[in-house]
């Protein structure tokens, strides 16, 4: 008997707490991705040739040492396995703290009041579905602009030729704009819960502590970095 009740115990690497420390340290990794992309991203600005130039040194970083797109490839690895651990902590936490709460036929505790739990921000509010619009934006993002797939405005062999064919339309601009917005709401919370989650806040109120005015202020930063070219493209025809 005694067994059986020790083999049903959570091991540490499936404990609520260690899901929460692999979501916040999955989750910065990504948040550093996004800022170097950004950064990349806005070479743009330099004109088409140095945009170029920035990608094709991407794929030659590190070479003879690496192989071609070698550094690449590692941190598609690295940010593949961050996505799959935040996901899958995600997921996981969330349906604990599902039937903890005890919704039952989605309702919490049975009762008409307050259905949805505590009151929360709208960034926090929305964590799960911005990340099913992120998640789905990121397969569309890859097949747009990295293999080529989707090419709205025609294929191209360059780096800025996929950009500027691209964002020449409207409809592709406007569902990189909803997902960027998502992205910010989600860096909102995760960015301020992260470093939360690692005990790094010490402040007794969310509005008070000094992570949620640097989780302001990176995900205000990432989501104009990012929109900042496509409109750019849009509206003034950077580079054409």
């Amino acid at each position: 008997m005694a067994t059986t009740q020790l083999s049903k115990r959570p091991s540490a690497r499936t404990s609520t707490v260690a899901l929460k420390y692999a979501m916040a340290v999955s989750g910065l990794i990504m948040v550093g991705y996004l800022i170097l992309h950004m950064y990349g991203n806005l070479r743009a600005f330099e004109g088409p040739d140095a945009f170029n130039e920035y990608a094709h040194h991407l794929r030659t970083f590190g070479t003879p040492m690496l192989p071609h797109e070698g550094l690449l490839w590692i941190v598609r690895v690295v940010l593949l396995a961050a996505v799959l651990l935040h996901a899958y902590a995600a997921i996981t936490l969330w349906r604990r703290n599902r039937k903890a709460a005890g919704y039952v036929g989605g309702k919490r505790y049975q009762t008409k009041q307050n259905r949805k739990g505590i009151q929360r921000s709208y960034a926090s509010f929305t964590m799960r579905w911005g990340g099913v619009t992120i998640a789905l934006f990121i397969v569309f993002h890859i097949l747009n602009l990295t293999t080529n797939d989707i090419h709205p405005g025609g294929a191209s062999d360059t780096a800025y030729g996929k950009l500027h064919n691209s964002f020449e339309h409207f409809w592709v601009l406007l569902a990189y704009t909803v997902a960027m917005i998502a992205v910010g709401f989600h860096l909102w919370h995760g960015f301020w819960s992260a470093f939360t989650t690692l005990g790094q806040n010490y402040s007794p109120k969310r509005t008070d502590s000094f992570w949620n005015s640097a989780a302001v202020v990176v995900a205000t930063v990432i989501t104009a970095g990012f929109l900042a070219p496509p409109f750019a493209i849009y509206f003034f025809g950077l580079g054409g």
